[in-house]
């Protein structure tokens, strides 16, 4: 069972902009092969920083409001939601440890 919430502009204020906590959101495109490769990745994001972030996914195509509410270039994209006000971005093939990095700057260390 994935622990990514797949979403689409319908849910996107309950399940963003009305969260309390830090929502990660994975922007990506079935074309894209870096999103499929990113895919494994996130799942792997998502069990480790589980007690501290929500992470859900969003198809670009079909849900254009979401990615221009987020102004979304390209894909992947990861954008960081903290009290529903949207805090960073990163665009592009990203790894595991430029990932860990870029949520160590806005989110509280496990404890």
């Amino acid at each position: 069972m994935s622990l990514i919430t797949v979403i689409s502009d319908p849910q996107f204020d309950a399940e963003v902009i009305s969260t309390p906590e830090a929502v990660l959101i994975y922007f990506w495109a079935p074309w894209c092969g870096p999103c499929r490769l990113m895919s494994p990745i996130m799942e792997t994001i998502a069990s480790n920083y589980g007690d501290r972030l929500k992470i859900v996914k969003i198809e670009v195509d079909p849900n254009p409001q979401a990615v221009a509410q987020c102004n979304v270039q390209g894909v992947p994209a990861l954008v960081l939601f903290q009290s529903g006000q949207q805090v960073d971005t990163i665009e592009g093939v990203i790894g595991k440890p430029k990932i860990q990095d870029f949520l160590s700057q806005h989110l509280p260390q496990s404890v």
